[in-house]
């Protein structure tokens, strides 16, 4: 019995790291690298070579054509040299590209990948290669606005904007589908996995609110979506985020809770103010023997001047006009 576990569990381990070396293998390991051009400096006189070749082949095949129409010898020669020529030209012509600065050429070779030209300018690359160009500009989208949980169960409404350019051309083109869509839906799922994992407001010890720590929030998203579209060869500059509110649902509740705290919080200061100036008036009778009051005077002294500075409204005073006693 159990040597029958031990194969079984050997052929479940096998059966594991079998998955796992084909998706290894399905997954596309390539990696950018500088593919053979030319500058300006060659491609632009084979240009005009190329060109006055062009214009010499045609003018043989005229040549050729008006010969052959008068019997002239040479006249096939001379066609049959201007088709090849022009035919020839035709093919090297796509040797000659123009990239832009902020753009490269991802070159092919019958479909494998030679490497990437990253130079301006009219350049020239190796013959029979077809180029896909990618751009290395900065680009920048806001994600849709998402509804999601905070750690607390509260739900809230929140959105971010991405920096990001291209820094892997290989990868952006052969590793993934289309990069610019990869990177969106990539950055949403970030988004929700992070605002998930903290309270909207008043964080715990050790947390971070989403409201309050919107810098470290923002770097960790910032991180978590540059380890999601590595693959892809994507690098991101920043991620900000751009919308963060409660949901409508729970909005005026909210506000109502956060109104409260804020009087809660005020009524605390007020108070706190005003038994620190009603000692300081008792001190400064006694001190000063402007009165005598006995301790029934006292807590009624103390309760009318806590009523005057604490209360919401003015006091109306009234004056006693007889005795204290």
């Amino acid at each position: 019995m159990s040597h029958s576990v031990a194969q079984e569990e050997h052929i479940n381990v096998k059966g594991v790291a079998d998955n796992a070396f084909a998706e290894a293998e399905a997954r596309v390991n390539i990696t950018e690298k500088k593919a053979p051009a030319l500058g300006s400096a060659i491609a632009f006189p084979t240009a005009l070579i190329l060109l006055a070749g062009f214009a010499y082949s045609i003018y043989l095949f005229v040549i050729g054509v008006i010969a052959a129409d008068v019997d002239e010898a040479g006249g096939v020669a001379r066609i049959i040299s201007g088709s090849v020529m022009s035919l020839l030209v035709m093919l090297l012509m796509p040797c000659l590209a123009v990239i832009s600065p902020g753009q490269t050429s991802v070159r092919q070779f019958f479909g494998k990948y030679i490497g990437t030209v990253r130079k301006t300018g009219l350049v020239l690359v190796p013959p029979f290669t077809n180029g896909k160009k990618v751009s290395v500009k900065v680009h920048n989208f806001e994600t849709s606005e998402l509804k999601v949980n905070d750690s607390d169960g509260n739900p809230v409404n929140i959105a971010a904007i991405v920096v990001w350019q291209v820094a892997d051309t290989a990868r952006a083109v052969f590793a993934v589908e289309q990069y610019e869509e990869f990177i969106k839906a990539q950055a949403e799922s970030a988004l929700r996995h992070v605002a998930t994992s903290h309270p909207y407001d008043e964080p715990g010890p050790g947390e971070t609110s989403l409201r309050g720590g919107t810098d470290v929030v923002s770097a960790e998203l910032a991180r978590e979506v540059a380890a999601r579209v590595e693959l892809a060869g994507l690098e991101i500059v920043e991620v900000r985020i751009s919308s963060l509110a409660y949901a409508p649902e729970i909005a005026q509740a909210m506000l109502q809770r956060q109104q409260a705290g804020a009087v809660i919080a005020a009524r605390e200061q007020i108070v706190e103010g005003a038994v620190t100036m009603v000692e300081q008036a008792l001190n400064r009778l006694e001190d000063n023997d402007i009165v005598s009051l006995d301790d029934e005077r006292k807590a009624q002294m103390v309760s009318n001047l806590l009523v005057v500075l604490c209360s919401d409204q003015r006091t109306q005073p009234v004056v006693n006009a007889g005795s204290l006693y």
